[in-house]
């Protein structure tokens, strides 16, 4: 190269050739090769001179740069900068490659062979590093870029000559040093000149990458997190002295929360306490910026603000805790705030508004990782909450998961908790039922058809096989269906069903797989009764099918709509629903502000749930006697609402994992819920409830005035007739004086009819159709 430009170069370039090729007339040594180190050394002088023209002085401390020997860490020269970094490093610093060990060194050169020498493609190139720690105690991540114009490759007599098979071959086996050295071995080639490596702070970078992997590897729950965070943090920003806190939000409550002791990270928002709400742990300002427009709020110098705003809260809880400077971000994914990142330092101006935006960069990754924990958290208390409580109504699915995350956090935080049993003071109770009249008896009389049904089929074949086989026990056989089928008659008994049952199974059944085998002819009668048989069941299974098909379809229809109009009522004013289905559907309210966890309640939303479960209860009777035609089996409804003139206690037992009252006193509501339904008009045996009207049961005279006035409301509305009785109920077990209003209610068929009907007239249009 100087040796052109001594023939064309410029005057400065022909000036510089003939002295660095005046230095090879010397030393010719230096350009034929030296075999030791030491040589090197020993001529240090005028290796460095000829090699100024790539280490440019006026570049000397900007510039990080070495010249070595090829594959090997002996530096031959380097920038002043470079001698600066590795002399704050310490004496016993080892500069080597990170994660590049011995045999990736060797494959590395030979892959240079395989391109430079063969003409092969084979990359190798990745990313090199050097790590070297600054004054600070920080690893700074330095980037290294190779330069290999200056070597040249020798192949010796010891060298394998390489195949395209063996190439291949190669190309399958990276980790396979031992192949490696088999077809590159010891001394076969030679690396002639040396290598310019070039360098730059590439921390930065290193560190974003690091903080990714962190992110995929780790939960922000693991404890080991906030450490190694703090850590990259501190590289990103290159100040050793920053600490970092966090502040959990709660959307609910509007309060920022400590994180669990287990994960050892300060919130420096909240100081000493484990909560408090946002309003009054920031200042107004602060909390604009944060919570409203989330933005960063950068604090430079904390003991000047103090001094220019002495009563903000804010500033003097960071200066009690001795931060002088301080950057708070908030962690927001599509507008949902999880928490604020706290980044402090206990130097004035080392954090500020103008560092805090190297916090873009990493802040989409953090965002996306805590909206995952987040995530993960809400999954776990829902579990939690599932185990412990089954289903729970929304209305107060927020008390559940408050007593969830308590128990989350103390296990996080090493403590032994269990989940406690919920309670709700001060509620009213509204009870409510559709209940389908004379379910045992319509239950009795379709079991009753099905066994006559099927006994008479068994006796039928029975009588045929006696005729051509005339075996005594055939004859008694028959004996006993007569006896089933007269008791069946007469009298059906609660075991009736199993004793015939039980017949079927173990004496019709054995006989029937006797008689298959004896001709075609009884084979294909048997067939035919088993055609008759419900396939799961094992038996008939007709007549009960309508039953339960026709219950089934009563409930579903009245459990609907209830659902539906809930929807309704909830946006009226939020309140405890449940509901249950057996011979009808039953459905308890509970309505208080514990439920309701705001300040808000009134008992005109009581009055408001009463009247809008009576008008519920009217829609459902008209619903029932418009689906009452398509039943298999006719059936009819009645209705009543139990009103409780007291609040009361409700409490979630966690054993039995449903809600029930609470208290001796309040016991008695429940009492009165489960016998109410059957009990008679006093001094007569007329059952307070009957089909067509709905009975509102009462005990307090104000109960009966505040319902007569939506009875007469809805009389106005053609939802209930001008039939109004005051009764007076006979004595319940342990529960006396007890009245209830009656009250007929009007039907339509359909959007289409305008006219309106009592029971009595709706019975007589359906049986004329």
């Amino acid at each position: 190269m100087y040796r052109v430009h001594l023939a064309e170069g410029t005057t400065h370039a022909k000036a510089r050739a003939k002295e660095v090729l005046a230095i090879e007339d010397k030393y010719p040594m230096l350009s034929s090769g030296l075999d030791t180190k030491a040589e090197v050394t020993q001529y240090t002088s005028q290796i460095d001179f000829i090699l100024e023209d790539l280490f440019t002085p006026v570049l000397q401390k900007n510039e990080i740069k070495i010249a070595t020997i090829p594959f090997d860490q002996f530096i031959m020269k380097s920038t002043e900068r470079y001698d600066a970094i590795t002399k704050i490093a310490g004496p016993g610093f080892d500069l080597q490659l990170n994660d590049f060990n011995e045999d990736q060194f060797y494959i590395m050169g030979c892959s240079v062979i395989l391109n430079v020498f063969y003409g092969y493609k084979t990359d190798f190139r990745r990313p090199f590093y050097y790590d070297i720690p600054d004054a600070n105690g920080i690893m700074r991540h330095y980037r290294v870029l190779y330069n290999g114009d200056f070597i040249e490759i020798e192949k010796t007599d010891k060298a394998v000559e390489i195949t395209k098979e063996d190439v291949a071959e190669l190309l399958d086996n990276f980790d396979n040093i031992a192949m490696w050295k088999e077809k590159f071995p010891k001394d076969g080639w030679k690396f002639k000149g040396f290598v310019i490596a070039n360098m730059y702070d590439a921390t930065t970078d290193v560190s974003l990458s690091d903080f990714k992997a962190n992110l995929l590897q780790n939960d922000t729950k693991d404890h080991n997190f906030i450490e190694e965070f703090q850590t990259i943090l501190r590289a990103i920003f290159n100040l050793p002295a920053i600490q970092v806190g966090y502040s959990i939000f709660n959307a609910e409550e509007k309060t920022f929360e400590r994180p669990p002791a287990l994960l050892n990270v300060s919130s420096y928002l909240l100081h000493n306490n484990k909560s408090a709400p946002c309003n009054t742990t920031l200042c107004e300002y602060s909390y604009d910026y944060l919570l409203k427009e989330h933005q960063m709020y950068a604090i430079s110098d904390v003991d000047r603000m103090v001094s220019m705003y002495p009563d903000n809260k804010l500033y003097k809880k960071l200066a009690v805790q001795e931060i002088k400077s301080a950057i708070i971000t908030p962690i927001v994914s599509e507008g949902e705030l999880f928490g604020m990142m706290e980044i402090v330092s206990p130097n004035a101006q080392e954090l500020n508004s103008i560092n805090a935006h190297k916090l873009q960069d990493i802040l989409p990754f953090l965002v996306d990782t805590v909206r995952r924990s987040k995530e993960k958290e809400d999954n776990e208390m829902e579990l939690l909450i599932q185990q412990e409580c089954t289903s729970i109504h929304p209305s107060v699915h927020w008390k559940f998961k408050k007593e969830a995350e308590r128990v989350l956090r103390g296990r996080l935080d090493g403590e032994e908790v269990s989940y406690r049993e919920i309670v709700f003071k001060d509620v009213y109770p509204l009870f409510g039922q559709i209940d389908i009249k004379g379910s045992s008896e319509a239950r009795n009389t379709a079991t009753k058809h099905d066994l006559i049904l099927q006994l008479q089929e068994v006796k039928s074949i029975i009588s045929k096989v006696s005729k051509d086989e005339a075996l005594p026990i055939y004859e008694q056989m028959m004996f006993r269906i007569d006896g089933f089928l007269t008791d069946i008659n007469t009298n059906l008994q609660v075991d009736s069903e199993r004793r015939v049952l039980n017949f079927l199974k173990n004496d019709v059944v054995p006989l029937y797989d006797h008689l298959q085998t004896k001709s075609k002819k009884l084979n294909d009668l048997i067939k035919e009764y088993y055609t008759l048989l419900d396939r799961d069941k094992g038996f008939i299974y007709k007549h009960r099918k309508d039953y339960d098909e026709s219950v089934m379809l009563i409930n579903k229809t009245m459990a609907s709509i209830l659902d539906k109009k809930q929807e309704g009522a909830q946006e009226m004013y939020p309140h405890y629903y449940e509901r249950f289905k057996t011979d009808g559907v039953e459905h308890n309210l509970y309505i208080g502000e514990s439920i309701t966890k705001q300040d808000s309640f009134n008992r005109i939303y009581l009055y408001n749930l009463r009247l809008w479960q009576l008008q519920a209860m009217c829609e459902m009777e008209n619903s029932f006697y418009q689906l009452k035609e398509k039943l298999w089996v006719p059936l009819d409804v009645a209705s009543m609402i139990l009103a409780f003139n007291s609040s009361l206690a409700l409490r979630f037992r966690m054993d039995e994992k449903r809600f029930d009252v609470d208290g001796t006193y309040n016991a008695r509501y429940e009492v009165v819920k489960k016998r109410v339904d059957k009990a008679m008009v006093k001094g007569t045996d007329e059952r307070i409830t009957q089909p067509g009207k709905i009975t509102i049961v009462y005990s307090q005279k104000s109960d009966e005035l505040e319902y007569l006035k939506y009875v007469h409301f809805l009389q106005s509305k053609n939802h209930l007739g001008e039939d109004i009785e005051i009764l007076e109920l006979q004595d319940l077990q342990g529960v006396s004086g007890l009245k209830a209003i009656r009250v007929n209610v009007l039907y339509n068929r359909g959007a289409k009819d305008k006219a309106y009907y009592t029971y009595e007239d709706l019975m007589k249009e359906i049986s004329s159709h």
